[in-house]
């Protein structure tokens, strides 16, 4: 453990996909507690809708689970990936980068992906997903746009998160960050559909073509 964390955190030179890994712990019940690993180099990552999330050395390959009780109260499940990635960029963000949130959890410098954020739930546990290029970028995307530490960024989210922030607090402040998004598209049900009109529910689910939809990850 580091600093005044609870959470035990792992790193490791390769793994195929922290997420998988984590999953799969959990899932025989190899662990209890909060746990969060990361790789300096991932081989096979998952990133949304179970794509292959393409990587290399350097990048930010971090899983991490917790217990849901130890999660705020009034975090909406569907929106655990909006919250989780709110608090990487509210980060990035005091060091000077130009990162924002593009709904529900693509993390942009200006026009351009440079991470993401998946979450799943697995018995009493809430897991969370992050990819970030710092070192390395695939085609149309791009690099985060200062430079950090892999282990202080680690290190700073983990501890941010077991603040416990309120969805609240959080929420209010993606609202104004929200129309950002409204010049883009997203991919659902085959189709993809243009955010230009989209509105935002305070659970963080979207009215798109009049329908409700939630986090599409």
């Amino acid at each position: 453990m580091e600093k005044g964390l609870k959470m035990e955190i792992v790193c490791v030179e390769k793994l195929d996909s922290t997420h998988l890994f984590l999953c799969e712990k959990i899932r025989k019940g190899e662990t209890d507690k909060n746990f969060a690993i990361y790789a300096l180099e991932q081989t096979n990552g998952v990133g949304s809708k179970d794509n292959i999330w393409q990587s290399s050395k350097g990048n930010l390959h971090l899983s991490f689970c917790m217990k849901q009780d130890d999660l705020p109260q009034d975090l909406p499940l569907a929106s655990a990936s909006i919250y989780f990635a709110y608090l990487l960029k509210e980060i990035l963000e005091s060091k000077g980068s130009q990162i924002w949130l593009k709904w529900p959890n693509d993390l942009y410098i200006k026009d351009l992906k440079a991470g993401g954020i998946i979450s799943a739930k697995i018995k009493d546990f809430i897991i969370g997903g992050i990819g970030l290029n710092l070192k390395f970028a695939p085609k149309n995307t791009t690099l985060l746009d200062i430079k950090i530490s892999l282990k202080d960024l680690v290190e700073e989210f983990l501890e941010i998160l077991e603040q416990k922030k309120s969805w609240k607090n959080i929420f209010r402040k993606y609202m104004l960050e929200f129309e950002k998004s409204k010049k883009f598209s997203v991919c659902h049900e085959g189709k993809k559909i243009p955010l230009e009109n989209a509105l935002l529910y305070e659970d963080g689910s979207i009215l798109l073509e009049n329908k409700r939809v939630y986090s599409l990850r």
